[in-house]
């Protein structure tokens, strides 16, 4: 029995084709940037546009909101902004100017993470040039606001920790102290790329790994291939609900980090 990992792996990349059930494969203009990926994170910002809009139109006379759906749409938004930005950031004048962001972040990777969980579509967010995004307008929006808060040279001298040192150490310490405390910024927000690509790819590799066992053991007898199929199935509908959980839980992280960095940043040490 072969399983063919790189044709595995295929199927949760970026591709410069959708490709449907029957063998049906639509190419994409990549000469203009446009690839599989790209498609889906254009549904998923059309999807937030439409929702939003929608939900700021039912609640612009300042009425509750009526029905299920949008109450459970309010309820994230505001699980968003009381329990992760404001806590994280602090003093609510200050928070709620980066709320429209970290709503933003937490949908986006939400809505991106569960179109991984559609037949015939992919999640982007397994790929680490959209991660990667994220963590560049994260440190971007962190290092500007901070440097507007104290000032080029105020922003960065503040990532020295304060310490009472002789002037001779001093010297030799403290740049060694900013050098490092520079790295360390730049690596806790590497690891917000990371974390996500890590957890989105590897969750759909294993769906697909499992699979792809029921191709595999076709060849055999009903004896085997039977078994193999009905287990490959059924552990495959135990991932997807799992995913479902997953796509949640990293959607918040993403968003949770996100507003602590960007809290670090303009309140120093």
């Amino acid at each position: 029995m072969n399983i063919d990992l790189a044709e595995i792996a295929h199927h949760v990349a970026d591709s410069k084709t959708f490709d449907f059930i029957g063998g049906i494969s639509i190419k994409l203009p990549t000469q203009y940037g446009i690839t599989k990926f790209v498609i889906i994170e254009l549904i998923v910002a059309v999807i937030m546009i439409l929702l939003f809009m929608t939900l700021a139109a039912k609640i612009r006379g300042g009425k509750p909101v009526k029905g299920r759906f949008w109450n459970f749409l309010e309820f994230f938004l505001l699980y968003i902004r009381d329990e992760v930005v404001r806590p994280a950031i602090g003093h609510k004048e200050v928070a709620d100017r980066y709320l429209p962001y970290i709503w933003t972040l937490f949908f986006f990777v939400l809505g991106c993470n569960l179109m991984g969980l559609i037949p015939f579509m992919g999640s982007p967010t397994g790929s680490l040039s959209l991660t990667v995004v994220f963590t560049v307008t994260t440190l971007g929006i962190g290092v500007c606001s901070g440097m507007k808060k104290y000032g080029v040279a105020g922003f960065w001298l503040g990532q020295i920790p304060k310490m009472d040192l002789s002037p001779a150490l001093a010297v030799v310490i403290k740049p060694m102290l900013f050098v490092i405390e520079v790295f360390g910024m730049l690596i806790k927000h590497g690891v917000l790329a990371i974390r996500l690509l890590a957890n989105m790819f590897a969750g759909h590799m294993v769906i697909a790994v499992v699979m792809a066992f029921i191709s595999a053991t076709v060849v055999y007898s009903l004896w085997v291939w039977v078994p193999a199929t009905i287990g490959s199935l059924g552990f495959c509908i135990f991932m997807n609900m799992l995913e479902l959980l997953v796509a949640l839980i990293q959607a918040y992280i993403i968003s949770f980090l996100s507003a602590l960095y960007i809290g670090m940043a303009i309140h120093q040490h």
